[in-house]
């Protein structure tokens, strides 16, 4: 008889946690982009950030999944008629795959909300990687860091209702300062991975960046749609062709450890983005980014902007500059601060503890 995950949940605590991210070249991890322009061999830049999104799975009553996340209503339903679409669904929906009722998914963010830090896909990355490490305490194989952000993106993309990318779950899965490299060849991974600065080098990176969460949060969908619909209309496509050239371009600078080059491809690129969509900065983002130009620093939206959170490249000296400036803006700004930016240079991990000893929770009435 096969093993449940609600059996299991009775001889084991589990724990996991996995590391948001910030980025260069976003949206090219979209199979509509990167199939069409695999001749420029299309790359998206990431850095794994030291604010991670933990998940911890207990008993919870029978039948029952709930979910609780900081900045969000705590939700119970049933597994059957658990919603995909609920803002918490995407963990609903990763319970469903493992068939994990009995269990209550408590979620801990050092990020701020919808901050457009690749949050909510690390959040299933851990998700994943805790039901994979409880599956593998009851005798099932392990999954590779791989196979994890496979998983997680194969689940969002399935309930997102729009196209996803990659690199968010990759981010999670690997931390460190990394490139992707998509390609279309069958039977493989659609990337391949290439270290950018190795763990070493992390410590000197940290001098060199500056992270501010803008005080409202990103909503993805809409600008990430637009950039999509514009790209499958034939609209822009020679900005897009400068993208991924620029992206390039800042991977060599950044391995190069050009940190001047870097911040020009940077602000190159912003300004690519912002002609397509201007709104990819809101008001905050805009004199953020206004500010790192006068103190000779670079500056760009994560995720897909439009809100959310806004990194800084720069020498050190320019940094610290930029940091006094920064504050000020922020601290006119409700719920609006600096935010720690420091690599991780490890991805998702996980704990299980058995016997776990732990109570089972009773369902709580806020679901079906």
């Amino acid at each position: 008889m096969k093993t449940t995950i609600a059996s299991l949940i009775r001889t084991a605590t589990v724990e996991a946690w996995a590391p948001c991210r910030v980025d260069m070249g976003g949206t090219l991890d979209i199979p509509t982009f990167y199939y069409p322009m695999q001749h420029l061999e299309p790359c998206t830049f990431n850095i794994a950030l030291d604010l991670r999104t933990r998940v911890r799975l207990r008993p919870y009553a029978s039948g029952k999944v709930k979910v609780s996340s900081r900045g969000f209503r705590s939700a119970t339903y049933t597994l059957p008629r658990a919603p995909f679409d609920h803002p918490l669904g995407l963990m609903f929906a990763v319970a469903a795959h493992f068939a994990a009722a009995g269990v209550h998914i408590d979620i801990q963010s050092d990020s701020p909300p919808r901050g457009a830090l690749g949050g909510s896909s690390a959040a299933a990355v851990a998700l994943v990687a805790a039901f994979a490490r409880l599956r593998e305490h009851g005798g099932a194989a392990p999954l590779s860091a791989d196979q994890v952000a496979m998983l997680a993106h194969g689940i969002e993309s399935s309930v997102a209702q729009v196209p996803c990318g990659l690199q968010d779950q990759l981010a999670a899965a690997h931390g460190g300062v990394r490139a992707w490299y998509w390609h279309t060849a069958a039977g493989r991974l659609p990337y391949t991975r290439k270290t950018v600065l190795k763990k070493g080098l992390h410590d000197r990176l940290n001098r060199h960046l500056l992270l501010a969460y803008c005080g409202m949060p990103h909503a993805s969908k809409d600008i990430n749609g637009r950039w999509v619909r514009q790209f499958t209309a034939g609209k822009y496509r020679g900005r897009w062709v400068r993208i991924v050239g620029l992206t390039h371009a800042f991977v060599d600078a950044l391995s190069a450890q050009d940190i001047s080059r870097a911040v020009a491809v940077m602000r190159a690129e912003l300004a690519l983005r912002r002609k397509m969509t201007p709104d990819v900065l809101d008001d905050v983002g805009r004199r953020l980014s206004q500010a790192a130009v006068r103190a000779g620093c670079g500056a760009r939206f994560t995720g897909a902007g439009g809100g959310g959170c806004i990194w800084a490249l720069g020498m050190p000296a320019n940094i610290d500059r930029l940091r006094k400036t920064w504050e000020g803006i922020l601290a006119k700004q409700p719920n609006a601060g600096l935010l720690p930016a420091k690599v991780a240079a490890g991805g998702v991990s996980c704990v299980l503890n058995a016997p776990s000893g732990a109570d089972i929770e009773t369902a709580a009435k806020d679901g079906s």
